[in-house]
């Protein structure tokens, strides 16, 4: 191994990396907590708010005090960014030093960058005004004018569908636990955390893989109005039957996945 490789490991594997990781999992598991609530207030006419990541961010700016926690969220999808690529360099805890928990990392580390700087434009009120939802509405759009536009769209689709069926696998079959130090739980917590994490990774698992469904339909149909992320996910299964009882589980699932993020963020093995 050579002096920059000893160097980078010593670093992955510092204080300051693992506190910027338990910053970044509970930064994380703050938005899925507001994402949820947001989305059980929508399904009960009580907010039009966006119900995504970006739309959770606007929200907590209208607080008193929401600016310092933007701050400290932002800082925490940072440090969330900056572990998830030492994962990606170097190997992920509990997954060993395969390519695919690696690749994962990296596109984990790429959408909390993003993340952070969604937080930072919040903050700062610049970024303009369009949504998150909007955002991806014009990338899908822009990329579909390009010959082989609509395929790469309906890869990224499927891929994201992927994804969503991973977690709901995981879920079910709580491979999650892999990554948390259950022995340091008593056997009380541990019961509890291992159903908060089935029943909110099974949630995530299902409005993530829902959103790439509408974006693989965004590209056979050609309408990159489809392409609208989470936010997209959940306000489609709003306009099913029983829709707002739909919406209200999926924004409780959320919620769920929110609760069982703060325990990840203090028994997860960095």
């Amino acid at each position: 191994m050579s002096d920059v490789e000893q160097t980078a490991r010593r670093a992955a594997d510092s204080d300051a990396m693992a506190w910027a990781a338990r910053l970044g999992l509970s930064a994380r598991a703050t938005i899925y907590l507001l994402m949820g609530i947001l989305a059980v207030a929508v399904a009960l006419g009580r907010s039009s708010s966006e119900t995504d990541q970006r739309g959770a961010l606007t929200e907590v700016a209208r607080y008193s005090g929401g600016k310092v926690l933007l701050v400290v969220i932002a800082l925490g999808f940072a440090g969330y960014a900056l572990w998830r690529y030492s994962e990606a360099a170097l190997g992920v805890a509990g997954d060993g030093d395969g390519a695919g928990p690696r690749l994962k990392s990296l596109v984990r580390a790429l959408v909390y960058t993003s993340l952070a700087f969604s937080a930072v434009a919040v903050l700062t009120a610049s970024g303009g005004a369009q949504s998150q939802g909007q955002q991806q509405q014009g990338l899908t759009e822009s990329v579909m004018r390009h010959t082989g536009g609509r395929f790469l769209v309906g890869a990224v689709g499927l891929a994201v569908l992927g994804a969503g069926a991973v977690m709901v696998y995981e879920g079910a079959t709580q491979a999650f636990e892999k990554y948390l130090a259950m022995s340091q739980m008593s056997s009380s917590v541990r019961l509890a955390v291992r159903r908060l994490g089935t029943i909110g990774t099974i949630a995530r698992g299902i409005v993530i893989g829902l959103s790439g469904v509408l974006v693989v339909q965004a590209a056979v149909s050609f309408r990159p109005d489809k392409a609208r992320g989470l936010d997209g996910a959940l306000r489609t299964l709003a306009a099913q039957p029983y829709g707002k009882v739909l919406l209200v589980a999926a924004g409780l699932g959320l919620a769920v996945f929110g609760v069982y993020g703060f325990a990840e963020a203090r028994w997860r093995r960095t």
